[in-house]
């Protein structure tokens, strides 16, 4: 059995989430032979090509890169199986086929940001905030056909904080991923780990984490002010929730609440125009705190009522 420092390792993620496990590995003395990240992509006002935070970190540690546009392509493939890795490590990048994460004799295993079998699917962190847990953490698995269903190697919890949103939660549970990723490699080389299987949960207990759309993100006043409380944290900074504020629409970054009862409807929003604008919930009152209406910068309460004109 090799140890975990001679474990040949490619490594598969494109965002910033998975730099810091990439980094981890990395610090740790791993020996990661290749990196697969997607194909630069034009970006910004001038619609240059710019390079994945997986690829600008790996090209900064001399780190072999590749870009493959399709993973089934015959000569990715080849290429793949030519750096004869031990075992892969995917963390944020897209799904594998079974002819790339089947081919090291030691599997293919995921960085998830939860404590699997909750919240499988694309978004695990914004659905944790947006339901409220004041708990979720990190899991690696084995990777297998169904999405998120492999055995489970290890877990770490984290905390979610009241003040917690999607950008500092994420920062969290970024580090702890790449943590627990080193402590898994080293777990697998030495034979230390049970896995465990995912398929003894009754499925009507388990909450799920589908990719955020635009129709997740709007503002339903008709909930409780918690509820709507905790949408805007989920989804704080990025994309952030919204809802209408006079003729325009506004990004909500921040917000509290209260349980007084209102006396208007839900959805009518009231304001002092200096210190508040609140809306009406079914239970209660939100507080914007911050926000950004259509056509201007985003800012603090006091200084949006300034120049707002309801």
């Amino acid at each position: 059995m090799k140890k975990a420092e001679e474990l040949r390792i490619v490594f598969f993620g494109t965002p910033g989430f998975a730099v810091a496990s990439l980094k981890a590995l990395v610090e740790a003395g791993m020996n990661v032979v290749a990196v697969v990240t997607a194909p630069d992509k034009p970006a910004g006002r001038g619609m240059q090509l710019r390079a994945s935070e997986v690829k600008e970190y790996a090209v900064a540690q001399g780190l072999t890169v590749l870009q493959p546009e399709k993973l089934k392509n015959p000569q990715f493939l080849e290429e793949l199986a030519s750096y004869k890795a031990d075992l892969q490590v995917v963390v944020a990048f897209r799904m594998l086929p079974e002819a790339v994460w089947n081919m090291p004799p030691m599997g293919t295993i995921n960085v998830h940001a939860s404590l699997l079998p909750q919240y499988r699917g694309a978004a695990p962190i914004n659905w944790a905030i947006i339901n409220g847990e004041t708990e979720t953490g990190v899991t690696t698995f084995k990777l297998k056909h169904e999405i998120d269903t492999g055995n489970i190697l290890l877990q770490e919890r984290v905390a979610i904080l009241p003040e917690d949103n999607i950008g500092s939660l994420y920062e969290k549970l970024m580090i702890a991923g790449g943590q627990l990723l080193v402590k898994t490699v080293k777990g697998l080389a030495e034979g230390t780990i049970q896995e465990m299987q995912q398929d003894n949960i009754p499925a009507y207990s388990l909450k799920h984490a589908p990719k955020i759309f635009k129709e997740h993100t709007h503002i339903d006043c008709n909930k409780s002010a918690r509820e709507i409380h905790n949408l805007v944290r989920g989804l704080s900074p990025i994309p952030a929730a919204y809802t209408e504020l006079g003729d325009k629409t506004a990004k909500i970054f921040k917000t509290h609440y209260t349980n007084e009862q209102p006396n208007i409807a839900p959805g009518t929003y009231d304001t002092d125009s200096k210190t508040y604008l609140r809306f009406a919930a079914i239970d209660g009152w939100l507080y914007i705190d911050e926000l950004q209406q259509e056509g201007k910068k985003r800012m603090d309460i006091v200084a949006f009522l300034r120049g707002f004109r309801g």
